[in-house]
Parts: structure tokens; sequence; C-alpha cells
């Protein structure tokens, strides 16, 4: 049974359409990847799902409900930028958590704190990129959620911290939730999906299990990708 039900979503920014008639429907249990080029409506389609855009059309149903006060009780959301205060420090933030999210695990955001190697009194203004997406993260995978919407966590950031970050995602993962990840580092990550969304110009041009993607094309999901958008783009 599906727990993100999706049909005839559009969405415009003005007169551009960046979701167009969006049909889709997301069981629990499975990593998603959420991929397509800059601009073909990611991240727009998870802040629908994660209750923070609402001028849209359609329907969009997270555990039976239009996003409100109950889905975001069950949706964990990873934004692609950084939302947190300069003059916070991990520990603030695990306080900030603790107050807005029944289900947030302090002990679970702890441990990764220290697999992460972070100092939980460092001011947030005095970390890197990568450790700033390294705590984001800790903060959203320490949650007990349904459904986990994760917007680039691995964007600008060195190819040890990927894995790192990639390790940790994984197990942290709750097998009975659902999470869409959303990348272009699609080499790095695809060996997680169970299914990928490819997204472009706003309308989905597959919906596929990785595996049937490599039985069916010969091809890994990196290598469609790239031939499903070079035509695309060469229209």
């Amino acid at each position: 049974m599906s727990i993100i039900e999706i049909k005839n979503l559009n969405k415009k920014f003005g007169t551009n359409e960046v979701l167009k008639d969006l049909t889709l429907n997301l069981e629990p249990g499975k990593i998603i990847g959420l991929l397509g080029p800059n601009g073909c409506g990611k991240s727009t389609l998870l802040k629908i799902l994660a209750g923070l855009t609402s001028d849209y059309s359609g329907i969009v149903l997270l555990d039976g409900h239009a996003p409100d006060q109950h889905t975001k009780t069950i949706t964990s959301y990873l934004p692609e930028k950084t939302y947190l205060s300069g003059w916070m420090r991990p520990k603030d933030a695990f306080d900030y958590f603790q107050d807005f999210y029944a289900d947030f695990d302090r002990v679970k955001a702890s441990e990764m704190l220290k697999q992460f190697r972070l100092n939980e009194n460092q001011p947030i203004k005095n970390m890197s990129k990568g450790m700033q997406e390294k705590l984001q993260l800790v903060l959203v995978m320490a949650r007990k959620a349904r459904i986990y919407l994760l917007d680039e966590p691995m964007a600008g950031v060195d190819p040890a911290t990927r894995s790192a970050i990639l390790d940790v995602t994984l197990r942290q993962y709750q097998e009975d939730s659902l999470m869409v990840f959303a990348t272009h580092l699609i080499a790095d990550v695809e060996k997680v999906f169970d299914s990928v969304i490819f997204l472009g110009f706003g309308e989905v041009k597959l919906f596929e299990d990785v595996d049937l993607i490599r039985e069916k094309y010969g091809k890994s999901v990196d290598e469609l990708f790239r031939e499903v958008f070079a035509c695309l783009v060469s229209l």
C-alpha cells in the first residue's frame, strides 16, 4: 500500500511550469532515487511533500492525508540549504529538535555525531560545509520517521565525506520507512537505490526498479540517466 500518493500534481512559478500533471505512488520499505537535471522540479516536489509549499493543484497524500500537522510528524526532511543559525552548536540543535519532534532520538543523534567526529560544542558558523551537512543529516536521521526526504545531502563535499554520509544514512534507515533521495551524484549512490525516478522538465520520464533497469537496458542507472537526458536536452 502506498504511503505517498500523487495525482495530477501541477506547480507553477509565475508562468514557468515546474511540475506538470505528475502522478506517482510510492510504497514504504524502499529507498528511491529522485534524479534529474537542475531546475527539473526535484526540490519543489520535496518541499510540497514536506508541507512547505501549498500553492499547487492536484492531489498529494501522505499516509492518506494532504500535507498537514499529521504528515509533518511522520516526515523527516533534509533541505538542500543549511537552515540552522550560525550561533547554534550541535547540542543546541538537538535541544531544538527535541522540542519540536516527539520522535527525535537524542541518544542516536549523539552516537551519529561521534561517528562523524563532530564536536557538540562547536558553533555551526565555524564548521565547514561538509561538517554542516553531516550535522543536518544527523538531525534528520535521528528521527523515527516513516518518510525521509533528503534533498542533495552530499552536494559539494569530498568523496570520503560522501562515503561516510552514505554509510551512516544506510545504517540509520528504518527498513519499513520510505526514503526519497534527491541527488546529482548518481554513480556514487545508485547502489543503495531500490527504484529511481527520472524527473525531467517537470515530468516523470522513468520510474523503474534498479534491478530491472540493469536487466532491461544492460546499463547502470548513471549510464541510462546520461543517455535519457542527453536526448532530452538535444531536442
